[in-house]
């Protein structure tokens, strides 16, 4: 039986944006799929029609809705995010669910502290007007090439901003830079397990809105788990790795993880 795998996109790009990874893992034989968030409308442009479908959803909100469709699937799956979906794949894990997890430019967990300049900037037309934790928000043109297309040409960052980009709520963002001073925060995830699956965590060294500094960081989190826990890095790649025209390079380092693991 072909092993489930579920993609978790981030912020501000739309489900079908994982298109071309559900072919690519169809193709090697496993049986991908890729769900929306909650209440996130089909496509791309009803999406963007409707933003406050998703708005003010919580970290929490979002996980429990991925972990009540991995619980109906036949088998545990190999969960799959990019940025707060990354996050949303490793705290997945922790609690249980899934075979196995990557987590791609994942957004900062609770006990991260480094937070460079660019990752502030990213994060600001979200969290630079506090009356956003209850919205959803959408980013300019400009916003995505500094954010997510700063290490493709202009031209293609701009394609993949028409093609992909969603507003998204901002609260998980919100959520994540209190994280540390919050005891309960929703950003927390089980570091310590040490009977999970085994989990891959992914950064581009280009990247601005989830620095590589930050993942390597959420990388130390989990030195107290006895548990596979591996770090690959991709010289010069954005936060846009998943969606540009390199896309297949870092699907193809997933596969082959994968298969290293016994998870093919």
């Amino acid at each position: 039986m072909p092993r489930p795998v579920v993609f978790i996109h981030g912020l501000w790009l739309h489900a079908t944006s994982w298109q071309p990874w559900i072919e690519h893992f169809t193709t090697a034989g496993y049986e991908p799929v890729a769900p929306g968030w909650p209440h996130e409308p089909p496509t791309v442009d009803e999406a963007r029609a409707n933003p406050d479908a998703v708005a003010d959803l919580t970290i929490d909100d979002i996980t429990n809705h991925f972990a009540d469709l991995i619980t109906e699937l036949d088998q545990p799956p190999v969960i799959i995010g990019h940025s707060f979906g990354g996050l949303f794949a490793e705290k997945l894990l922790g609690q249980g669910y899934g075979a196995a997890a990557v987590a791609i430019d994942p957004a900062q967990i609770k006990g991260v502290l480094p937070l460079p300049l660019a990752q502030l900037r990213s994060g600001l037309p979200a969290l630079g007007n506090p009356a956003n934790l209850h919205r959803s928000v959408a980013l300019t043109e400009k916003e995505f090439r500094y954010g997510f297309g700063n290490a493709v040409s202009e031209e293609e960052s701009a394609e993949l901003y028409a093609k992909w980009t969603i507003p998204s709520p901002a609260r998980p963002l919100f959520q994540a830079a209190a994280a540390n001073f919050v005891m309960h925060a929703q950003a927390a995830v089980d570091t310590a397990n040490n009977e999970r699956g085994p989990l891959l965590l992914i950064s581009g060294t280009a990247d601005h809105t989830v620095p590589d500094v930050v993942t390597r960081s959420t990388f130390k989190q989990y030195r107290d788990s006895t548990a596979v826990t591996e770090l690959k890095q991709f010289e010069g790649r954005g936060h846009s790795l998943t969606i540009d025209n390199g896309w297949q390079q870092i699907a193809d380092a997933v596969l082959d993880w994968l298969k290293t693991h016994n998870l093919s």
